[in-house]
């Protein structure tokens, strides 16, 4: 199998059906064979019943019911592990990034690139753009975030947390079977991770639709930089076996 396509879903029934028909119309129309697996993380609402049902109309889904909340970065985790592809791409449920952004990863894996990430700003890769803007404080709590990420753990990516990331298998395998992250700052750790391990990293450009029902809240942004914090002492004190 070529690509698998890992969702992970927080209380997601009313935006999943739209984005997973987005989903099978793009790759109705690719050559290679692929699976989408929806990771429910323990929601509230009717995600769970949502997904199984489409898996009844979108080809090649399939539904990882996770009973308890453990948070985004410890349900992506499951989907890599679970997944089979030779590519192995985590994508949010509001298709924010749109999966045809794919098209533009594909050739930096022919190229060699271990792991390829989207990234919403300019100078990680000309032609990113946010076609709806974030409310200002979630902008200014980003910038100065990310200033603060590069230089604890990740220098060089502007933009770590858009939710598009692709790995070979060998990588996600690598990666993923050594994160501890369970939360918000997991796109941290997992970059961090395959920089120390030395795999190769290609960006990509998005282009980014800012969902205004986001379900991310102001303490998140605090909770990465605490994490960012705990990346850091576990890389130095060689936590992650590496």
């Amino acid at each position: 199998m070529y690509l698998s396509v890992i969702v992970p879903a927080y209380n997601e029934g009313e935006r999943l059906p739209k984005t997973l028909r987005r989903f099978d119309e793009y790759f109705s129309k690719e050559p290679y064979s692929y699976e989408i697996l929806i990771v429910a993380d323990g929601p509230k609402d009717n995600t769970i019943e949502v997904a199984k049902n489409m898996a009844q109309e979108i080809k090649n889904l399939r539904v990882i019911d996770r009973k308890e909340n453990h948070g985004k970065g410890y349900t992506v985790k499951e989907g890599m592990l679970a997944a089979n592809g030779k590519i192995r791409l985590f994508a949010d449920a509001d298709n924010a990034t749109d999966i045809s952004h794919f098209e533009k990863m594909r050739p930096l894996f022919d190229k060699g690139f271990d792991v390829v990430i989207c990234s919403r700003d300019e100078k990680d890769a000309k032609g990113a753009k946010q076609a709806v803007s974030q409310p200002w404080h979630k902008r200014m709590m980003g910038n100065m975030g990310n200033l603060f990420i590069q230089l604890v753990a990740v220098r060089g990516i502007w933009d770590t947390q858009c939710g598009f990331k692709a790995f070979r298998d060998h990588a996600a395998k690598e990666i993923f079977s050594r994160s501890l992250i369970d939360r918000w700052g997991f796109d941290i750790e997992v970059l961090a991770l395959a920089r120390a391990l030395k795999y190769k990293i290609g960006i990509v450009p998005a282009h980014w639709i800012n969902d205004p029902k986001s379900l991310v809240s102001l303490w998140a942004y605090f909770q990465v930089l605490l994490e960012t914090i705990k990346i850091r002492k576990n890389l130095m004190s060689g936590k992650y076996k590496i």
